[in-house]
């Protein structure tokens, strides 16, 4: 393979799935840190939002790309590379968590730039979607501790599909893909997990009116 055929397949116009496929076959390296580039920023974040400590994401982060790497063989390239990408870095980050069970959690309004300062933003300015709810209401209320403390006493399902739904914006399909269930399981837990946070979000408040009364 040339260098200028290698730099072309490393363009950001060529596909994920053509990129690894490629890699696959090669093992150029330009290729697989195209990849890497592409998904740095997204995948980190994903990772340090689910598990709340900086120094674990790092150690998720580099663990899903070396299990890229490493099982890059298992890839169907009839699939999408992101659900696949996104699979293997839920597992490390569970992973991660079973070896490193004491742990501390972060607020969610911290800036990322506290402990990276290549990595600016806050977490209550990654919340999406264009539905009215509790988490919506939050992040215009900048109630970041609010929804770091809420969804974190969702269950583990529940707070999958939020994380993967509401923070990264994955399409439904995507989140299905990534956690191994069907899509109406996602759009259940999501609508019970939106529920649930309306209602801790509506007694906080009343407790709040209450209190200043």
């Amino acid at each position: 393979m040339t260098d200028e055929s290698a730099h072309n397949l490393a363009d950001d116009r060529v596909s994920d799935e053509a990129l690894i496929a490629r890699y696959r076959q090669t093992g150029d390296r330009t290729l697989f840190e195209t990849l890497i580039r592409r998904y740095e920023r997204e995948i980190y974040s994903y990772l340090r939002r689910y598990i709340g400590n900086a120094e674990m994401a790092e150690d998720a982060f580099q663990g899903t790309f070396l299990q890229v790497h490493l099982k890059c063989e298992q890839f169907d390239s009839s699939r999408r590379f992101r659900p696949w990408l996104y699979a293997i870095a839920t597992n490390q980050a569970i992973d991660v968590q079973r070896r490193n069970k004491r742990h501390r959690m972060v607020s969610l309004d911290r800036p990322i730039g506290d402990d990276d300062d290549s990595r600016p933003g806050t977490w209550s300015e990654k919340l999406v979607g264009g539905l009215t709810d509790p988490l919506a209401a939050a992040s215009r209320e900048e109630n970041g501790r609010w929804v770091h403390e809420a969804v974190q006493s969702l269950g583990t399902p529940m707070q999958q599909v939020i994380q993967l739904v509401y923070y990264q914006g994955l399409k439904y399909r995507e989140a299905a893909e990534i956690l191994g269930i069907p899509v109406g399981t996602v759009k259940s837990r999501i609508h019970a997990a939106v529920n649930r946070l309306g209602l801790i979000w509506n007694e906080s408040h009343e407790q709040s009116l209450e209190a200043a009364e």
